[in-house]
């Protein structure tokens, strides 16, 4: 048994309580609203985010970091990636005695252009930098919390670190996988998030099964480009981290980065999406970073530039369809 940490109390993080509660582990989960907190508390469900999911009786809620982390060997980070900064600002003026640093964050900052552990390895003390690592694949936090089968992977800097997150979520419908390949893992689950809210935009307006099985393919092929690029195996990305995540970003309906594509494609604006959902679609602050990455580094990524045109220039979703389909021909490559 481990006392771990789970920082974010949103629809991840109850999930996460629930997997690791039961097998088992000592848990507090922090969120930082006292308000919500005491709610949860008391209520031990989230009707709006996560409902028919009960938080374990025996999970301390807490709105104190240093009360949440002070004795927790694993530290969790089920946070958008937007907010990690923040919280490892924070951390860092803290006595982390964790023996693992654990992100679930799956998004590239803005601006900076960091992946979620450089993020981290840039806020917290040098000391803790070879125990942060990233657990990413095809996970829907509703599905994992009704014990749906899930496999995933974590990839950090250390084998021991890896194995030491295996061994704590692994059960019987939760298998992990490890991975020395952090850049790909991290790479993976950001920037499928930009190709699903492409695929959304396709079933909004009304494309069949041929465009799709179209996207996800040229998608991942803008994926691992980019990823070689800055570092990342291939292999990496036909793995669970970018193809197995892709593949259920692009398809399912619990997918908000999907949804954000399709009420964009029906005319909807995007503020007005954004406004209207409950929890974080990641991939449109993603596709901000990737667009950037992809001119950064000369990466050819048409589809996820004419995303970040329908998203930020307004330019027309059935436009942007036709640019890609009348592009010149060429032989089919990968880098």
């Amino acid at each position: 048994m481990s006392r771990i940490s789970i920082l974010g109390a949103g629809a991840w993080g109850i999930a996460v309580t629930s997997l690791l509660s039961e097998n088992g582990h000592q848990i507090i989960l922090w969120e930082p609203d006292p308000e919500r907190a005491g709610r949860l508390h008391t209520d031990r469900e989230d009707l709006t985010r996560l409902p028919n999911v009960v938080i374990p009786y025996d999970t301390q809620i807490v709105s104190r970091l240093d009360k949440a982390i002070s004795s927790a060997e694993i530290i969790t980070l089920a946070l958008p990636s937007h907010s990690i900064r923040s919280v490892a600002k924070e951390m860092a003026k803290l006595n982390v005695k964790s023996e693992v640093l654990l992100n679930l964050a799956k998004g590239i900052e803005n601006d900076s252009l960091c992946r979620m552990s450089e993020v981290l390895q840039q806020e917290l003390p040098q000391n803790l930098h070879d125990k942060i690592c990233t657990l990413s694949g095809p996970s829907f936090a509703v599905e994992v919390a009704h014990k749906i089968s899930t496999t995933v992977v974590v990839a950090g800097f250390k084998e021991e670190i890896t194995k030491r997150v295996q061994s704590a979520f692994m059960n019987q419908y939760f298998r992990v996988y490890t991975s020395s390949d952090l850049i790909g893992v991290e790479l993976g689950g950001s920037l499928k998030n930009v190709i699903a809210i492409a695929s959304g935009i396709c079933d909004g307006l009304s494309m069949g099964d041929n465009t799709r099985g179209a996207l996800i393919t040229r998608g991942l092929a803008e994926m691992i480009r980019l990823g070689e690029k800055l570092g990342a195996q291939a292999r990496t990305l036909a793995g669970l981290s970018g193809m197995g995540d892709l593949i259920a970003t692009c398809t399912s309906r619990h997918s908000r980065n999907r949804l954000v594509g399709e009420e964009i494609a029906k005319g909807r604006k995007l503020n007005e999406v954004l406004e209207s959902m409950v929890m974080v679609a990641e991939g449109v602050k993603t596709t901000k970073s990737a667009y950037q990455l992809a001119q950064k580094y000369n990466v050819e990524m048409p589809i996820t530039e004419q995303v970040y045109k329908i998203l930020f220039e307004g330019k027309d979703s059935k436009q942007a369809v036709k640019d890609l389909m009348t592009r010149e021909a060429k032989p089919e490559v990968w880098s």
